[in-house]
């Protein structure tokens, strides 16, 4: 009975920190493996633009009109609706 508590709190723990953290990293792991050619970024340093380029690791990322940048995908935040960089 004493580890009841215990085993009690590890269970809370679980649901209200762990398993929302969990579902998030999946979220974001779908996110990235469906990046596609003109989707519209933002990345974890504040650069938004659109994808030009895919490799396995690696995309380009067209930040203004012929400037393009190479970006590890894991540094993508935020897929943005199309259409939303033009409204900038």
């Amino acid at each position: 009975m004493s580890f009841l508590p215990l085993v009690l709190m590890f269970v809370v723990l679980y649901f209200i920190m762990i398993r929302p953290q969990m579902k998030r990293q999946k979220e974001h792991r779908n996110m990235l493996s469906e990046l596609t050619k003109g989707d519209e970024i933002v990345t974890s340093g504040g650069l938004a633009g659109k994808i030009t380029k895919v490799a396995d690791n690696f995309i380009s990322v067209e930040i203004a009109d012929g400037v393009e940048i190479n970006v590890q995908k894991s540094a993508v935040t935020t897929l943005l609706p199309k259409g939303t960089l033009k409204s900038l």
